[in-house]
């Protein structure tokens, strides 16, 4: 064999050897995308290799000459044998490791530099950190973010966003580069793109829903900011003299020490302009100027602010706050941007509630007509929430109660979407004591002459506050605020024609104060449990339910209540209500039997006596609904124990119903347990039953169920 024909066999081999070393380190790497590379290559490798030898066999077949190999080759092969290259391997990694921890320690070291240059706002430092520590660790996505954000410090969005791409390469679900990237995309105006990067945040951890909603809203914000800019230029184009007429306006109206009528005129023709034209080409003025015009207006207002703490004799000044709140429903119709430059502004938080409270009319109802024009985004109510003085605003809101139009509606239906926000929820917990009495007065105000719908509107935002188990507890609490609700009951209770809605949702805050019996006074339990006793002989099925739902509440307080209850024929109402009555009703009159059975022997004979052969109780237990099934067990187990009673079950098949239930699903503890009382009830007061759950393998079942229970 020829010299040159050995050497190309070493060399190829040699190459062979370094590509097999490539593929085993690339397949020890730490970076996902190269390891899945080199095991796809690996395979590939290893199916050429067996299509070769099986083509290397078919060949033997026909040629058997052996060639030998040469010395120098021999040698090699010998060399570099399987254990002597994985052992090299071995090595191999071995040092890569050390030299990748070496590396992590350097590079972890740089980023603490970079975010102590970051938190300083040396911003190009950082980036010069971060960079070293990725010539150390080129995977490690921390500094890829990290330097993103220094980034978008600096202005420089679109390295940001390649940061940002490395970061995501290094993890597909590091949800920081997606939100550096949605942050760059934004500056860039790229607002698909960012809306895109924040919605694949919310995919990866719905957890950060609350941030991503804020992000978005900016979005939304900035990308209607941009619009308005687009649109002002085209009327900018469109209308030179109107856009130089409200310049000289402006210019105008900022002379001191001019009649008040002078003001009033000249706020009066910029309001129509801006009526006429939309205020967004306003943007166009200089920033200044913007400034400017908005100080001018708080100033005017604050100016003649007098006429809110009088009876408005100067109409004048009337006149003159009129036209600044006009105005400013006009510079904010539809402007998300100008909403929150009015709202942010100094001194605004304090003014706009003091507004709402004027005593002159037409000033009260244009700052309401202002707020509801803000409040009518998501964005608006957030800056109204987040700027304003919150307990003036919801004096100010629950003033118009005493308004007979619609006025009054219209403060409490903004009230009502003000109190849905979650941000007033928390600061009216974190308020609650300071604020609740705001709430009181409302309760004790005169039924009579009280806007009836909005009394409704305002009393139901309470019911919903109640839901919150906090706020509950120091709403139920609260003696003064108890008291209060009582007395609204008693006098709703005197004109039942006229206040049957007042009643209806007073009824469904009290179901809710009710839910926390700790919480509630004893004293007070057994009053609110009496005027329910005397509201279940009202003919609205309305009243009727929610006054069952508040006395199945109020029962577990005391025995006393029950004693009351069963006095005045709870049982039989509760009783009618089964037959009857809804889904709800059932519900709340299954309770109360429960309970009232539970306590008082009396009570389970009146129910054997309304229900001789159970057959109300035995529909109940047939029903798909775990509340009636779980309540209606209880229920029988307790007649159980009036003698004789478990014979008239005989010729049913109630041990198969109960023993269904007891032993259902595990996720219906209370069903089960309620169930396995009362088999062992019935067992117990009839024999016969007991053999029927032999014949079942019912005591296995049974036994089963409550060690799974206890467990």
């Amino acid at each position: 064999m020829k010299t040159g024909s050995v050497d190309n066999d070493l060399k190829k081999f040699n190459c062979e050897r370094e590509e097999k070393a490539n593929l085993i380190q690339g397949m020890n790497s730490d970076d996902p995308v190269v390891r899945q590379k080199a095991v796809q290559e690996t395979e590939k490798r290893l199916l050429l290799t067996e299509k070769d030898q099986e083509e290397d066999e078919c060949r033997t077949t026909l040629n058997k000459t052996m060639i030998s190999p040469p010395q120098a080759f021999a040698k090699n092969a010998d060399e570099i044998n399987s254990a002597a290259f994985l052992v090299s391997l071995e090595k191999d990694a071995k040092e890569r490791a050390r030299r990748r921890r070496e590396n992590k320690v350097f590079a972890d070291a740089l980023k603490e530099k970079g975010n102590e240059a970051f938190a300083k706002g040396d911003y190009e430092t950082a980036v010069l950190c971060y960079s070293e520590g990725l010539k150390k660790l080129k995977d490690m996505k921390v500094l890829y973010t990290n330097r993103a954000q220094a980034y978008i410090k600096l202005g420089d969005y679109q390295k940001a966003l390649v940061d940002c791409d490395w970061a995501l390469k290094c993890d597909e679900k590091c949800t920081k580069a997606y939100f550096h990237m949605g942050k760059a995309n934004l500056a860039l105006r790229n607002y698909s793109a960012s809306r895109e990067c924040y919605q694949r945040i919310l995919e990866i951890d719905p957890k950060l829903q609350t941030q991503v909603k804020d992000c978005l809203n900016q979005v939304d914000l900035q990308e209607k900011a941009e619009l308005q800019e687009k649109e002002a230029h085209e009327l900018l184009n469109l209308g030179k003299n109107t856009a130089l007429m409200t310049k000289n306006l402006l210019e105008t109206l900022s002379k001191p020490d001019q009649l008040p009528l002078f003001y009033a005129g000249g706020i009066e023709i910029l309001t129509e302009v801006m009526k006429e034209c939309k205020p967004v080409w306003v943007r166009e003025l200089t920033r200044w100027q913007w400034f400017f015009f908005f100080l001018n207006l708080i100033l005017l207002s604050l100016l003649y602010s007098r006429c809110f703490s009088t009876a408005g004799n100067d109409a004048v000044e009337e006149t003159v706050c009129v036209s600044v709140l006009r105005l400013w429903q006009a510079v904010c119709g539809g402007n998300e941007e100008n909403q929150r430059l009015l709202v942010t502004c100094p001194d605004m938080g304090e003014l706009l509630p003091s507004l709402l409270d004027s005593r002159v009319m037409t000033i009260q109802q244009q700052s309401l007509a202002l707020l509801l024009q803000i409040a009518q985004t998501e964005n608006g109510r957030s800056l109204i929430l987040s700027h304003l003085d919150l307990t003036q605003l919801l004096e100010a809101l629950v003033s118009f109660l005493d308004f007979p139009d619609k006025k009054a509606n219209t403060a409490m239906e903004l009230l009502t979407d003000l109190a849905l926000e979650k941000r007033f929820q928390v600061w009216f917990q974190a308020n609650l004591p300071g604020v609740l009495p705001t709430f009181i007065g409302v309760l004790k105000r005169n039924a009579k002459i009280t806007n009836p719908s909005a009394l409704c509107q305002c009393i139901a935002v309470m019911g919903n506050l109640s839901t919150d188990a906090p706020t509950r507890r120091q709403m139920a609490s609260c003696e003064e605020f108890g008291d209060a609700c009582l007395g609204l009951m008693a006098k709703c209770e005197e004109d039942m024609d006229l206040f049957r809605e007042v009643m209806y949702t007073l009824l469904g805050l009290l179901m809710n104060l009710c839910l926390d019996s700790p919480f509630v006074s004893e004293a007070w339990a057994v009053e609110v449990s009496r005027r329910c006793m005397a509201l279940l002989n009202s003919q609205d099925g309305g009243i009727l339910t929610r006054a069952a739902g508040t006395l199945s509440r109020t029962l577990p307080s005391s025995l006393k209540i029950v004693e009351e209850a069963l006095r005045a024929g709870v049982v039989k109402k509760m009783m009618t209500f089964l037959k009857t009555g809804g889904q709800t009703a059932s519900h709340y009159a299954i309770k109360t039997l429960a309970i009232c059975s539970n306590s008082c022997h009396e009570a389970r004979e009146e129910v054997i006596r309304l229900d001789k052969k159970f057959s109300v109780l035995m529909k109940l237990l047939s029903s798909e609904d775990d509340i009636l099934v779980g309540n209606a067990a209880l229920c029988l187990g307790n007649c159980m124990e009036v003698p004789n009673a478990a014979s008239s079950l005989l010729k049913t098949e109630i041990v198969k119903i109960l023993l269904k239930h007891a032993g259902g699903d595990a996720q219906k503890t209370a069903v089960q347990l309620n169930a396995g009382v009362a088999l062992g009830k019935l067992c117990t007061a009839e024999p016969r039953y007991a053999a029927q759950l032999g014949e079942l393998h019912g005591l296995e079942i049974l036994s089963s169920t409550v060690k799974h229970i206890k467990d």
